[in-house]
């Protein structure tokens, strides 16, 4: 079975995916309000984006969590953030575009850190146990022999849960044995993997806003 999205507006462009992450999230949050599990991921108060022209996943797994945000510079303060974690067992990546931005209070302006690799057709990037905390994502999504509502415990297919990562083992979770994503353009807080490779690794620094993603 395949399941394809296509959409207008940033959330209806995602529904089939974002819809019950978000419901996932909640329900975390829920569990959390009531002491059921403990916020301990914790990730730098500053969000990232990341742009790709295409992106093939095979083993995709996604499901709410909780991320625990520093909310100062020098990390005395915290919060608790919901996101959506998407899982693949491997990822090929072209065109990959990541960029932050950071403001630096001394000057009063805002640098910009851009990486680009994956733009060579013949070498894209590649993964191995990915895993991205997203914030908000755009794509048009394509998924083969697609599960929506599987426990988070019981889901076959992605890696497995990460130590740390703060889901509940019942909570909703969907998955696909492949999952191709075209036009990404995602926000998010924090994105690790077994192997990362990036080929034709480019890095900028700069003060124009221009450097970023989108």
């Amino acid at each position: 079975m395949e399941s394809q999205v296509r959409g207008g507006t940033r959330w209806k462009r995602f529904a089939v995916v974002m819809v019950p992450s978000v419901a996932a999230a909640a329900c975390v949050g829920v569990g959390l309000a009531q002491g059921a599990l403990a916020a301990s991921f914790s990730v730098s108060g500053q969000q990232f984006k990341v742009s790709a022209s295409h992106l093939h996943g095979e083993g995709f797994a996604q499901y709410g969590g909780i991320d625990s945000v520093y909310t100062s510079t020098a990390g005395e303060k915290k919060t608790q953030v919901p996101v959506a974690i998407s899982s693949f067992d491997d990822a090929t990546i072209s065109k990959m575009c990541q960029s932050v931005a950071t403001p630096i209070p001394l000057i009063g302006k805002t640098v910009y850190l851009r990486l680009e690799a994956g733009n060579d057709a013949k070498k894209p990037v590649t993964a191995e146990n990915l895993y991205i905390d997203v914030a908000q994502l755009d794509a048009d999504a394509e998924f083969k022999n697609i599960d929506i509502g599987v426990a988070v415990r019981d889901k076959t297919r992605g890696p497995d849960v990460k130590k740390g990562e703060n889901v509940l083992p019942g909570g909703f979770a969907q998955q696909a044995e492949t999952a191709d994503l075209t036009g990404v353009k995602q926000t998010a807080w924090a994105t690790t993997a077994g192997t990362f490779k990036l080929s034709g690794l480019s890095m900028k620094l700069g003060m124009d806003k221009g450097m970023e993603c989108f």
